[in-house]
């Protein structure tokens, strides 16, 4: 309890709340990986993905490769990644991608592969072309189950961004190992704490962008094929 109390006093301590080094600046660097790496991941996964949910071809081989990507150790990954570009940020954004990945492709095929076949049948015999079912049906039918595999990459990497520190990047990780480091316990419990509620923020934020994803999406078959008549 001694230690909690600690870490409060030293997260509300003005000295370490401004400058590079500050809780402020290092919380914004620990964001922004989390940002570009899930960023980066949905650009390459949503893609692939959405090819493969349409075509209903390569799941097999990307349920495998994604698989083993999830079995991977990050600290692992990040020390391989850290010999070969060595000190920075390079290696750190690399695993955090392949972190991040399995869960944006496994979203976007599943959402796609999610719509009833029924309603795809219906759009092809409305004479929509296979592009036009893909971005007027399947994408917005399927979206809720991308958003959740973008909220569960961003939370994992969000966690995971304090390693950013261990090959001399920065984010939040730099209090955790300074402070293992120093034996500065409060220090570590702070940045801790600090992870933990913008992980808190996170999840809140993707349940309220879901909510709005879900709303006005319709339901059952009978709404479904409405929406695409309607389309």
């Amino acid at each position: 309890m001694n230690y909690l109390v600690q870490a409060w006093q030293w997260l509300l301590d003005p000295a370490n709340a401004s400058g590079p080094n500050g809780i402020g600046a290092r919380t914004l660097e620990h964001l922004s990986y989390t940002l570009v790496a899930t960023a980066i991941a949905c650009l390459v996964g949503i893609p692939v993905g959405y090819a493969i949910g349409h075509a209903h071809r390569g799941r097999t081989v990307v349920v495998a490769s994604t698989g083993a990507a999830r079995a991977l150790p990050t600290l692992g990954v990040v020390t391989l990644f850290g010999l070969a570009f060595g000190i920075g940020l390079t290696a750190p954004m690399v695993a955090f991608v392949l972190l991040a990945l399995p869960s944006v492709l496994a979203g976007a095929y599943s959402g796609i592969e999610g719509v009833p076949a029924d309603v795809v049948d219906a759009a092809r015999a409305m004479g929509m072309t296979e592009w036009q079912i893909l971005v007027r049906v399947e994408v917005p039918l399927g979206l809720p189950l991308l958003l959740g595999g973008i909220r569960s990459s961003a939370l994992q990497v969000l966690a995971t961004a304090t390693l950013a520190a261990y090959v001399g990047a920065g984010g939040l990780g730099r209090f955790l190992f300074l402070g293992l480091k120093t034996q500065n316990y409060p220090m570590m419990l702070a940045a801790s704490i600090v992870v933990v509620g913008l992980a808190i923020g996170a999840e809140l934020t993707f349940e309220l962008v879901d909510r709005l994803a879900r709303r006005g999406l319709p339901t059952g078959r009978a709404g479904l094929a409405s929406s695409v008549v309607g389309t």
